[in-house]
């Protein structure tokens, strides 16, 4: 196992040449100069596959430990993450979607998500992701919003629905031009 130490809010993997097996091994973290750095999301799925050993002062932090303090962190953690989890879980390259104002990008298998340049159309976003628990009430304003985002940029839009036992359904919703 790698060993990743804990701050406020992300985790980082120190030795570089882990670091980049860990960042070019399925698109984890943002892989800088010096060190990896890992989100909560990611720090907690790989602590659970066991790929890192998340370390705070020196001592081991435990997976539930770590989602415990995530999700003081961010309310949204345990759903959030249940998503994650099953898209990673089915292969699927999955990066924030912060900068589109949505929870996560996804992209086809087997796509490398990170590459500069040109793209082929299968290289690009295949998804847009809110995460949201069952019973969330939305207005259609942000419905249309979100659609014409995930069209604009030549994604689909899924809205996955995370019930109390952590099962999840997907909702695609489409743009549509009469």
């Amino acid at each position: 196992m790698v060993e990743a130490i804990l701050g406020k809010d992300k985790a980082v993997v120190w030795d570089i040449g882990q670091a980049k097996a860990i960042y070019e091994g399925g698109y984890f973290g943002k892989l800088r100069e010096d060190r990896l750095e890992l989100s909560l999301l990611e720090s907690l799925y790989l602590t659970e596959k066991e790929v890192i050993e998340l370390k705070e002062n020196g001592k081991s932090i435990s997976a539930a430990k770590l989602r415990q303090l995530a999700s003081g962190i961010d309310k949204r953690f345990d759903f959030r993450y249940a998503v994650y989890k099953d898209l990673r879980d089915r292969d699927l390259p999955v990066r924030t979607g912060f900068k589109f104002g949505c929870d996560f990008r996804v992209y086809g298998k087997g796509v490398k998500p990170l590459k500069r340049g040109p793209k082929a159309a299968g290289e690009h976003t295949k998804w847009i992701v809110f995460a949201l628990p069952e019973g969330f009430a939305f207005s259609f304003p942000e419905l249309s919003r979100a659609v014409r985002l995930a069209h604009n940029i030549r994604a689909n839009m899924l809205w996955a629905v995370v019930d109390k036992s952590n099962n999840i359904e997907y909702y695609q919703v489409q743009f549509f031009k009469p």
